[in-house]
């Protein structure tokens, strides 16, 4: 999993790039009089509103365990991601649709479109390093898996969000450049006002779909099945244990919750078996950093 670092510095890549980016479209929009830029503008506005978002769920998800919080607030990280996943769909999305809709009832003709060209191929750009710098930092975890599958498996909320969000502004831009230059090319504004209803349910689809995966998190998933393979792994390795009958983890914002029942490689004293265990414990957590509590129950298969 990538650390808590990798995951700021996506964010602050992404806030700085569409901060740029929301201040060049609103100049191009206010110039071009286009819906599309319009559009566009609002989204990366909203996009600079989510990655806020993400680094308070970031800095609260840090909070030590308490008597309140016994495992910690990690998983207030989900809460904030979701949130940019509704903010994504509705101030993005919705937004968006209406605009586009408006437009096709009242249609006008683009003024000054070079400006939108502009911006449009200078936010591809910055979007472009933002989203390289988001990708960088999810094939530290993908460990060859496609990159649709990891979103799927990912349990790194915050990465899993910029990477959504990136994509979208990404495919975003794409649809404003060709409205606009099917509206210049044509003359016929109806097109820029297609090209903002398009982008609205392109950032509807993806809010939705983050959401969902989020949603997964926020509920309570295991953690990385490819982690949790080598975790049972290591512990069928250990000579201390005889078989591992069962493994129960929980992902908690960057930390891991651990739970293992397992049959003992022999019977001994109950020193001995707290000694075992403690061991056991301990090389699991070196062998896996995020594991931050760890539950261990010695035990004998039912009918034995």
């Amino acid at each position: 999993m990538a650390g808590k670092g990798e995951s700021t510095r996506a964010i602050l890549y992404a806030l700085g790039a569409n901060l740029a980016i929301a201040v060049a479209k609103g100049v191009a929009a206010f110039f071009t009089m286009s819906s599309a830029m319009l559009a566009e503008t609002v989204h990366s506005l909203a996009d600079c509103g989510n990655q806020l978002l993400l680094l308070i769920g970031l800095k609260q998800a840090r909070q030590p365990a308490s008597p309140e919080y016994p495992l910690g607030q990690g998983k207030a990280i989900y809460f904030w991601s979701f949130l940019v996943a509704v903010m994504l769909f509705t101030v993005g999305g919705m937004f968006s649709v209406y605009e586009g809709l408006h437009k096709l009832q009242h249609p006008e003709p683009l003024a000054q479109w070079w400006w939108a060209v502009g911006v449009l191929v200078f936010s591809l750009v910055a979007e472009g390093v933002s989203t390289r710098a988001a990708l960088q930092e999810a094939a530290a975890e993908r460990h060859g898996r496609s990159l649709f599958r990891w979103f799927r498996e990912s349990r790194q909320a915050e990465l899993v969000v910029i990477v959504g969000e990136n994509i979208a502004a990404m495919m975003g831009l794409s649809v404003a450049l060709v409205a606009i230059g099917l509206t210049v090319w044509t003359g016929n504004p109806l097109w820029d006002a297609v090209g903002t209803i398009v982008i609205g349910l392109l950032l509807i689809v993806v809010a939705v779909f983050v959401a969902i995966e989020v949603m997964a998190m926020l509920i309570g998933q295991s953690v990385d099945p490819a982690i949790q393979a080598k975790m049972r792994r290591f512990l069928d390795d250990r000579p201390e244990i005889g078989n591992v009958i069962s493994l129960i983890t929980l992902q908690l914002g960057n930390d891991m919750l651990v739970s293992v029942q397992a049959e003992m490689s022999e019977e001994q004293s109950a020193r001995s078996l707290a000694l075992q265990i403690n061991e056991v414990e301990r090389a699991l957590k070196r062998e896996f950093p995020d594991v931050r509590w760890s539950f261990f129950e010695p035990d004998i298969k039912a009918g034995i």
